[in-house]
């Protein structure tokens, strides 16, 4: 039975080649480079497992726990959706798409930190500042979201998902929920994130703290910069109400396919040559079928390398009632008014053996050779150095 197919390969055939190229490469692109070649090779070291009845002895190669690595998010993927299931209101909740328009690519990719945490920040400060609004919601809602860089062709496209919730908490310490509907409507989202983005947008530019790349380096000048801030002003940035859960932790199980997202899984792979990968991607319109890509080795790996975020760089915050700085009161005190916390944790305190048992039900403690079920960890052979 054939390997199945994954990224590494990509690598493993054309990264040298890649970097010979002139393509420049951050050290965290490099970092992850690094990470996709060596995970699950045994260049990262290996577990020990042993039987205790017929002493056969299992070796298991270490992961890279890379972010950008497509073998190692599931378990990262599955313990904070169970982290996520215990902070559930009683209430519906949305999914809200906010994306910036293509005509700042460049500006975007060349200031990465600084306009990512942008984009976070004016669209919490967006939902936030409406859902206080007596007329909407009146209340804090609890908003998770989710950086996104690409779309199904690994091209650069910058969006955010968030999850805001139609219930928070009053001022005075009450629950107030909405009703199943999305409580805000969508020109009055549009309007307030594009008005808040761009006017934070020129205020990084009065400051100087933009880089300005060769591509649009005409946008240093005063006049050229009015002129491009006035053409994105008469663009259309409606937000996208892409779906309502009244299912309470159904929001957050959907959620958990953002959350631990790369650019592309090793599922969507469907060949790999020596010059060329094909990779499947959704259809276009509903009801067409899925479509096929076929991009060279430098070409994909290029894409990739692209949607890599800043070394230390959140793609997941939290706001409103979920603020990290005051979420355990804040529950405590929703918890209490409603008179229970629906979910719990279900994985706090599991081992790996038990973890990967209750989500995927294997059990690798099993001895493929006795069928024994006691097998144990006895320790790590760590990567040869030299």
């Amino acid at each position: 039975m054939p390997s199945p197919i994954n990224i590494r390969q990509i690598w493993e055939l054309s990264y040298d080649s890649y970097c010979a190229s002139s393509h420049f490469q951050s050290d965290v692109q490099r970092k992850a480079s690094r990470a996709i070649l060596a995970c699950g090779t045994g260049s990262l070291g290996m577990n020990v497992s042993i039987c205790p009845d017929c002493g056969h002895r299992e070796l298991h190669n270490n992961s890279c726990r890379n972010r950008n690595c497509p073998n190692c998010q599931a378990v990262k993927k599955e313990l904070w959706i169970d982290s996520r299931r215990a902070e559930v209101i009683d209430s519906p909740y949305f999914h809200v798409v906010f994306t910036l328009p293509h005509e700042l690519n460049s500006l975007l990719y060349s200031n990465q930190k600084l306009l990512y945490g942008m984009f976070h920040r004016c669209c919490a400060r967006t939902l936030l500042e409406l859902s206080a609004n007596p007329k909407y919601l009146g209340a804090l809602p609890g908003i998770i979201q989710v950086l996104h860089t690409w779309n199904q062709e690994l091209g650069y496209h910058v969006h955010m998902h968030c999850i805001i919730s139609g219930g928070g908490l009053t001022k005075d310490s009450k629950l107030r929920k909405s009703k199943s509907r999305f409580f805000i409507p969508v020109y009055v989202l549009r309007d307030k994130f594009k008005g808040k983005f761009l006017s934070s947008l020129n205020d990084a530019y009065n400051s100087g703290s933009l880089s300005f790349p060769d591509n649009c380096r005409r946008l240093a000048h005063p006049l050229e910069w009015k002129a491009f801030r006035n053409s994105l002003y008469l663009k259309d940035w409606c937000p996208f109400i892409k779906q309502t859960f009244n299912g309470f932790g159904n929001a957050i199980e959907y959620l958990g396919r953002y959350t631990h997202k790369i650019a592309i899984s090793n599922s969507r792979l469907l060949s790999v040559t020596d010059t060329e990968v094909s990779f499947s991607a959704r259809a276009r319109k509903p009801g067409e079928p899925r479509r096929v890509i076929v991009l060279s080795h430098e070409e994909f790996i290029r894409r990739f390398l692209m949607h890599v975020l800043p070394s230390g760089f959140q793609k997941i915050r939290y706001y409103g009632f979920l603020n990290n700085r005051m979420k355990s009161a804040n529950l405590r005190l929703i918890f209490r008014i409603q008179g229970h916390q629906r979910f719990q944790r279900r994985y706090t305190g599991l081992t790996m053996a038990e973890l990967i048992l209750a989500v995927w039900k294997t059990d690798i403690r099993l001895c493929p050779k006795c069928g024994c079920c006691r097998m144990y960890s006895a320790g790590r052979i760590r990567p040869a150095t030299g």
